[in-house]
Order: structure tokens, then C-alpha cells, then sequence
């Protein structure tokens, strides 16, 4: 097994924290909870070092994960551009999580390719680009959030997990491996969780509400995609489910609206693979 958080890099990256630094933490477009649990845990953890850090977003993330501890501090990089553009550029740390390649934050990109900061990579996903001078990527683990708290605890700070910082990371992992049920999920995994709930998480109210908090209109939505638009090709074992942008229209839909819809293509008995498409703002994406 690939070691996660190397001694040496490591205390580089706790000598450049322990300058009078800047520190900026940002995700990817179109947040999801694991993209917000990392982000916001890694916010709070640095808070309870002491530091300073700014969590800067691309655009908005869904309502149902807005209750997370922290929100109240999220900044949206649509909600004032240059005020955003001004903080990227102050930075001398900036800490990107949950995407390996800097194109994967849209209209951030060229601000964070020109920023003389130093980059810290810290991610799941395979194959990341070459622009950041420190690179924690382990395709193995389950969420970025699992990687946070590797990172936490390799850093000696497993005692700064606080209630609210075990509830991001709680979050993180089960959105990010459906509830715990991806083959992702390893015993390490599940013993981060105990000791996630251990440290405060409330399992049965994250939850709740996370999943348990759907709009009508949502409903409405999921159940149109599941009756009109679900396609099912036996001979290749795949389904997929089409939605333009004038259908997500009809149901005044709203970003994490369609989070999740592509798994009950996937829960098909006999389908191995399966997709969704949505139309928006001119742009298909799967």
C-alpha cells in the first residue's frame, strides 16, 4: 500500500503553514459533499491551528448541504469576481482539493494558473496535472475527505477533530461512496468512520440531512427522469438517463437537484454501467 502523507513532504508543507501565510482553500465546480465535507473540515482544522484561511468556491453547491458546519463562511467566487480575484492573488497557500486538474474549477482556472502561491494538491482522482508543487493524490482511497483525515491525524493532530470537523468529514465520505456501499468503502474506511462518530459526528442526522431533505420539485424531477427519460440497453448492460435544459426547467431545478439520479439507472438488475446527461447553459454534461 502507497504511504499517504510522506514524513518529508509533510513537514515541508507544516514549515511553509508555519510562516506568516495566506492560506486559500478551494474545490471544484459544482461542489458535491465530498468536495464541501473536505473543504470545510480542512477550513476548521486550520482555524483550530490558529491560522487564518479563506475558503473560496467556484459556484454555488446544493441547499442540502448547506447546514454544514462552517457554511457560514464559504465564499462564491460568482458572487463577487473581483473581490475573488483579489484573494487568489494575496495568497500564499493555496490548498486545492477534491480535482486533479485546475481546469475542473471553470472560470477559476486562469486566475489560480497565473497565482504564484504555492499549490497543494490533496485528491482521489487518477492522473493529476503537474502544476502543483505538492501532489497527495491516492486513487485508492474512497473521498477526499478520507484524505483529510489522513492528513489530520499524519500531521499529529487526531485530538483536533472536533464534533464539527468529524460532521464535514462524515459527510464527505458517505455522499461520496453512496452511503458507504462502493467497493471504496475498505476497513480502514470504516474505521475512520467509528472514529469520525467517536469524535462527535451524528451519524443518523447527517443523514437526514443530507438525504432526507428533498423539494418537492426534486421529486417531481426524479420521478420524470425515471418514467420518460430512462433508457435501458440490455445488450450492453448500460442505461442512461437524458434531461435537457428546458426539462430541468420544468421542475425550477436547482444545482444537486439531479445529485444521485444516475444510481438508480445503475441499480438495475443486469446493468454494469450507466450515465447521465443534462443539458446546461448550452453544455452537455455527463
Amino acid at each position: 500500500m502507497i504511504e499517504r502523507f510522506p514524513e518529508e513532504k509533510l513537514k515541508e508543507v507544516s514549515a511553509l503553514l508555519n510562516k506568516p501565510s495566506r492560506i486559500l482553500i478551494t474545490t471544484h465546480h459544482r461542489p458535491d459533499g465530498d468536495a464541501m465535507g473536505s473543504s470545510l473540515a480542512l477550513l476548521l482544522y486550520f482555524q483550530a491551528k490558529g491560522f487564518s484561511p479563506i475558503l473560496l468556491v467556484p459556484c454555488e453547491y446544493p441547499d442540502f448541504l448547506q447546514w454544514l458546519p462552517g457554511n457560514d463562511q464559504v465564499l462564491n467566487f460568482e458572487d463577487d469576481e473581483s473581490h475573488a480575484e483579489e484573494l487568489v492573488n494575496d495568497s500564499d497557500m493555496i490548498f486545492c482539493l477534491d480535482f486533479n486538474w485546475l481546469s475542473r474549477v471553470e472560470k477559476m482556472e486562469p486566475l489560480l494558473r497565473k497565482s504564484k502561491a504555492v499549490k497543494i494538491l490533496i485528491d482521489h482522482h487518477l492522473n493529476p496535472e503537474s502544476i502543483f508543487e505538492y501532489t497527495f493524490s491516492y486513487p485508492d482511497a474512497s473521498s477526499t475527505s478520507e484524505l483529510i483525515f489522513d492528513y489530520i491525524k499524519a500531521s499529529g493532530d487526531e485530538k483536533l477533530i472536533s464534533p464539527d470537523i468529524a460532521t464535514a468529514l462524515y459527510c464527505g465520505i458517505m455522499t461520496d461512496t453512496n452511503s458507504f456501499r462502493y467497493e471504496s468503502m475498505k476497513a480502514g474506511t470504516h474505521r475512520i468512520i467509528a472514529s469520525l462518530i467517536e469524535a462527535g459526528a451524528r451519524n443518523h442526522l447527517i443523514h437526514q440531512n443530507v438525504y432526507d431533505s428533498n423539494t418537492e420539485n426534486r421529486l417531481r424531477l426524479l420521478g420524470y427522469a425515471l418514467k420518460e427519460k430512462l433508457v435501458v440497453l440490455r445488450e450492453f448492460r448500460c442505461a442512461y438517463i437524458s434531461l435537457s435544459e428546458k426539462e430541468l426547467e420544468m421542475f425550477n431545478f436547482r444545482t444537486g437537484d439531479t445529485e444521485g439520479v444516475v444510481n438508480y439507472a445503475l441499480s438495475i438488475l443486469g446493468v454494469e454501467l450507466a450515465a447521465l446527461f443534462t443539458e446546461r447553459e448550452g453544455f452537455v454534461k455527463i
